[in-house]
């Protein structure tokens, strides 16, 4: 088994409920590969007797019966006195018969595969648990899935388990520190510019990580992972779409196609498509955001620091990103075996990727900038609407305190170091920024392969923040 990285916030509340003296249970959910089985399995060596059982992935061809089946044979792997399959709650009552007494956990893994197919799975999973699984106070039941928005619809805001969930825990992506451990046992030395260029195209998604070879540099990580047709990256963005929403996947697929090249409202998406703003379109942007895929960004009034209503849905996830923009249109050339090197524009490609990776840490640059969270107001990319009296202006992030000061941060990936030119392209971007009565603006620089002596010089910026201390 790896190494078991980073969790430990997730891990130490889940040990809490080895405290009390009644039974818990507990929902995990989280993007596909972000961990979930993993912190179970951590979290089953503080059991006398652990019970991991999970879904099949929806293949074509696979019923609910099937997924009954597989459930009794691993039952049966762990040798336990079972005969009956054709029902869940004979299933569910014949394990908990093996659950009555001691520290004992229950994973059901991948619960969408398990049970969306069958009407009758959660009910008896709830009769199950109320009836037989709680009789045994030390006993933790964990209900795990990647499909988020699934679960929050039948489990969370179900009523037939209302008041019966202990805890409930998402799991977002690593941190950027927490990544850096990845890199703890690796030959050598390995550059934070080096490890960033490996992060924003996995983001803190653990499993892409843990692909990684110690050997290879960076590049050759990711021609091997993304540009390779046997390559993990080069397969999982249609296994995403297949497996986690089964028929609706192509058109989940189109959704996030048409936001690749900028974050977009409802109301311009729908026109997009051709589509309503309401009905299908809408549950889908509610699933995609649920499963860690999509963020909706919502400005903001900077006077009274109150979010507005428009708002853009923007790709959030690294992987996504680069797949759609810089995998995609090379399939072909992959397939044919063709590109034997990583494609042209490289490394301007790492600098979008690279921005959007600071925003999903965002709060390490409040930090790094030294902004207490009681203070803070808003921090997100920002983005001003053109009006009569004002230009359009988007910021790449934007800190808003309660003392009337904002921090504007330019966001900048560049092999080398950043040079002057940076600073005209800030003042441009907060003339256009119409800032209230009384309000300060401080300009930022992030950056990671360090600035020209002339931009320290100039004394511009208030703060010029290397994004590498975060891998150091």
């Amino acid at each position: 088994m790896t190494k078991f990285i980073g969790r430990k916030r997730e891990l130490e509340s889940l040990k809490g409920l080895l405290r009390k003296k009644s039974p818990s249970l507990v929902v995990i959910r989280g993007r596909r590969r972000i961990g979930k089985s993993r912190l179970a399995e951590e979290f089953s060596s503080a059991f006398n007797k652990a019970y991991i059982l999970t879904g099949i992935a929806p293949e074509p061809g696979v019923t609910a019966n099937d997924q009954r089946k597989e459930f009794f044979r691993q039952l049966h792997e762990y040798r336990l006195p079972i005969y009956r399959n054709d029902d869940w709650g004979d299933l569910f009552f014949d394990l908990a018969k093996e659950c009555q007494k001691g520290r004992i956990l229950v994973v059901l893994d991948e619960i969408t595969w398990m049970g969306s197919q069958d009407p009758t799975f959660l009910p008896k999973l709830k009769n199950a648990w109320d009836r037989y699984f709680k009789q045994n106070p030390q006993l933790i039941l964990i209900i795990s899935g990647s499909n988020s928005a699934w679960i929050s619809k039948n489990i969370l805001s179900s009523t037939g388990f209302f008041g019966r969930v202990s805890m409930r825990l998402l799991l977002e992506e690593l941190s950027l520190p927490e990544c850096n451990a990845f890199w703890d046992d690796w030959p050598g030395k390995v550059s934070a510019y080096e490890k960033f260029k490996i992060l924003s195209v996995t983001g803190g998604v653990p499993r892409y990580l843990e692909e990684l070879r110690p050997d290879l540099s960076a590049e050759a990580n990711i021609q091997r992972l993304c540009f390779d047709t046997e390559g993990l990256l080069f397969r999982e963005f249609d296994q995403i779409f297949h497996d986690l929403f089964q028929k609706s996947g192509p058109f989940y697929k189109l959704i996030v196609q048409n936001l690749i090249d900028s974050p977009l409202s409802v109301t311009d998406l729908a026109t997009k498509l051709g589509r309503s703003r309401g009905g299908d379109l809408s549950k889908a942007l509610e699933e995609l955001k649920e499963s860690g895929f999509l963020s909706r960004d919502y400005t903001w009034h900077l006077a009274t620091g109150k979010q507005l209503e428009s708002s853009r849905f923007r790709i959030k996830d690294n992987y996504l990103r680069l797949y759609l923009k810089y995998i995609l249109p090379h399939k072909e050339q992959i397939q044919s075996t063709r590109l034997h090197r990583l494609p042209h524009g490289w490394l301007s490609m790492m600098g979008i990727q690279f921005e959007n990776l600071v925003v999903n840490n965002g709060m390490l640059v409040t930090s790094l900038i030294g902004i207490s969270p009681e203070d803070l107001v808003n921090a997100n990319t920002f983005f001003q609407a053109p009006g009569t009296r004002k230009r359009g202006c988007q910021i790449d992030y934007l800190i808003q305190t309660r003392f009337r000061t904002l921090y504007a941060c330019e966001i900048k990936f560049c092999q080398g170091a950043v040079g002057k030119e940076v600073i005209k392209e800030v003042e441009e971007k907060l003339q256009r920024l119409q800032l209230p009565r009384g309000f300060s603006c401080r300009p930022v620089l992030i950056h990671v392969n360090g600035v020209t002596e002339d931009v320290v010089d100039c004394g511009y910026f208030a703060r010029i923040i290397d994004f590498s201390e975060l891998l150091s």
